[in-house]
């Protein structure tokens, strides 16, 4: 794992031009259905958030494949889901990844909708919740509108860890558009806390109805 880290890395480092392309295909892995779970893709992502804070790499063409690569792998996921049906998880490679399905169907079958949304942000479900809406029948556009605007939000989420460690958090920043980058990826997150805590709070009071 930690060769394939540093080489995407180094790879992108060297190869500018292709930083897009590379961040859309982690992107596209991380979201797709096992391979998310088997995938270093968000180590990767932060750290290219790293190289965009320091201004080796441009930040629109990456967030963009980020956004983009993220959405088409759950919908790949969700899709499969719809074609294979509920039998799929008791068959190969499914069948060796029974506990993150059960949780993921659990988590779908508590939230709906804010299940697609918010597990994206969730490692132990992200791979397999869009499957598992495919499965559970979820309505195709209720789905993608869930997936595209989380995978919106996902995005400089995901990069701007390494973001603001490259910028240093001690110094402030200069206006120019990788900080404006920082700065709504800092909002984004501050809006994704209050959607958690929205969450649990219906959850509370659906179990109290």
């Amino acid at each position: 794992m930690q060769a394939f880290i540093d080489q995407s890395v180094c790879f992108i480092e060297n190869h500018q031009a292709w930083a897009g392309l590379v961040v859309g295909l982690l992107a596209f892995g991380e979201s797709l259905v096992l391979v998310g779970i088997l995938l270093p893709g968000t180590t990767v992502l932060i750290i290219v958030g790293g190289l965009v804070g320091a201004g080796i790499v441009q930040p629109l063409p990456v967030l963009l494949a980020a956004m983009i690569g993220a959405a088409l792998g759950d919908t790949i996921s969700y899709f499969l889901g719809r074609w294979l049906g509920r039998g799929v998880v008791h068959k190969w490679p499914l069948n060796r990844y029974r506990r993150e399905v059960a949780r993921a169907r659990l988590f779908f079958h508590r939230y709906g909708f804010a299940a697609v949304f918010v597990g994206r942000f969730f490692g132990p479900v992200r791979a397999t919740v869009p499957l598992v809406a495919g499965m559970m029948g979820m309505h195709r556009r209720r789905f993608q509108i869930a997936n595209i605007l989380s995978a919106i939000i996902w995005a400089p989420i995901v990069l701007s860890p390494g973001w603001l460690v490259a910028k240093g958090a001690g110094s402030i920043p200069e206006l120019d558009v990788t900080s404006l980058f920082g700065l709504a990826a800092i909002g984004v997150v501050a809006l994704i806390i209050i959607a958690v805590i929205a969450l649990k709070l219906r959850s509370r009071r659906t179990a109290r109805a």
